[in-house]
């Protein structure tokens, strides 16, 4: 019913950035939570950071806090993520979700996952 679609991933040296986009489509709402997820080869899925309807609350996982940024342009429908000083272990499958409130986005229970872009960094 809802539709995600991510892109902006790619390779950098560490210390590098890049910025990941999430379009939404179909039967869509400004009040869904969204939120960023990855998983890196041989481990869980991890979860990265999510924005509340609003923007008015913005949740980070510690191993980003402070180097990514999530934004959201309503008018565009997309929800971003900026990251900047890249590390190796941020290498992973970075995947897009939403859902009706942030509680069950965070726990990995989404309903509506996008398809990933990977994200490689190096050194």
């Amino acid at each position: 019913q809802v539709q995600l679609v991510e892109s902006g991933g790619g390779a950098v040296q560490a210390g590098g950035s890049l910025r990941l986009s999430c379009v939404a489509s179909g039967n869509t709402y400004s009040s869904y939570c969204m939120g960023w997820f990855r998983r890196a080869p041989g481990k869980e899925r991890e979860r990265v950071a999510a924005i509340e309807a609003g923007a008015v609350w913005k949740y980070y996982a510690g191993s980003v806090q402070g180097r990514f940024t999530i934004s959201q342009d309503n008018a565009k429908n997309t929800v971003y993520l900026q990251m900047n000083s890249l590390k190796s272990e941020d290498t992973a499958m970075y995947y897009c979700a939403a859902d009706r409130g942030c509680s069950n986005l965070w726990t990995g229970a989404a309903p509506y996952w996008g398809q990933g872009t990977q994200v490689t960094v190096s050194s």
